[in-house]
């Protein structure tokens, strides 16, 4: 930190104090959650299913957790994704869902370095791993009108924060598809199909690829975009969201 910034920074804290990043509640530093919103998020930690990330629940004891770190669960036993892991700072529910949504459509782009922070923590071993940091793109027309690509901004802090590289065009967008919002798992599977490409097989091909997107839901766009940059030479893709949904069962 540079004197300037010591010197001025309290100043600004007084006329614009650090908020909370879900509900906007002024809170001790920058990139926080003031105590409420802590308490209503839910973080992500072991044990959980080696590919897919997803938390087994309960509490298995620290010991316990450790024996069962390649324990898969059975939707990854019964037919496993085309990435390799997926990893995810949150669960997305009541408590997260407003911090995203600020985050994706309220121009909370500033929250992107804290965000960043937490997934970083969550998805350690994939960014060890990783070769190359590539965010899941937005269609051009939808990009044009949100202004950013929430995914980008948390691909470039990831990459800021681990010295880890990243493109921001390696794989694009090539057509603008229906929200995935109420769709089924196979409708989502039908929606993205053949909607992505990587345009920069030079950056790809030999590397293991990190994909990066704001929430993990059926997995239907993240594994499309993981059979893409397979077939364009990546070494490996894992995955890496700030939040993912938790199906039911029956789901």
């Amino acid at each position: 930190m540079s004197g300037l910034t010591r010197a001025v920074g309290p100043a600004l804290d007084l006329v614009l104090p650090p908020r909370c990043l879900r509900c906007g509640e002024v809170v001790a530093g920058d990139g926080a959650l003031c105590v409420d919103c802590f308490q209503a998020a839910t973080f992500i930690t072991p044990p959980l299913c080696h590919r897919c990330g997803v938390p087994f629940g309960g509490d298995w004891g620290e010991a316990v957790a450790e024996e069962a770190a390649g324990l898969v669960c059975a939707a990854c036993a019964r037919r496993a994704p085309p990435w390799y892991r997926a990893r995810a700072a949150l669960i997305y529910d009541d408590g997260a869902r407003p911090l995203l949504l600020a985050f994706k459509h309220g121009d909370r782009t500033d929250a992107a370095p804290a965000l960043a922070g937490w997934m970083a923590r969550a998805g350690a071993d994939l960014l060890e791993s990783a070769d190359l940091i590539v965010p899941v793109p937005l269609h051009r027309g939808r990009l044009w009108r949100r202004r950013y690509n929430q995914s980008a901004l948390l691909a470039a802090a990831l990459s800021r924060r681990t010295g880890r590289a990243w493109s921001a065009g390696a794989l694009i967008r090539t057509r603008a598809t229906p929200t995935q919002g109420g769709k089924g798992r196979a409708q989502r599977s039908r929606n993205v199909r053949g909607a992505f490409r990587v345009a920069r097989p030079d950056r790809v091909a030999g590397r293991r690829v990190l994909l990066v997107d704001d929430v993990l839901t059926s997995g239907a766009t993240m594994a499309e975009c993981a059979r893409v940059l397979r077939r364009a030479g990546a070494d490996g893709v894992d995955v890496l969201t700030l939040a993912r949904v938790v199906m039911r069962a029956e789901e």
